[in-house]
């Protein structure tokens, strides 16, 4: 599973960890991340990251 980096603070979305803070399980892969999630960091949504 890749990682995604937040092009607009750099926050990197590793699926392996996932996001436990945001309800988001490890193993997660970024697709499966709900539409309306943000980045945790910024607030920008999904349409801001990159795969890394």
């Amino acid at each position: 599973m890749s990682k995604w980096r937040c092009s607009v603070c750099g926050y990197v979305y590793d699926p392996v960890v996932g996001e436990p803070d945001e309800g988001i399980e490890a193993g997660t892969p970024f697709d499966n991340i709900p539409d309306d999630w943000v980045c945790p960091d910024c607030g920008a949504d999904k349409s801001f990251f990159e795969e890394m």
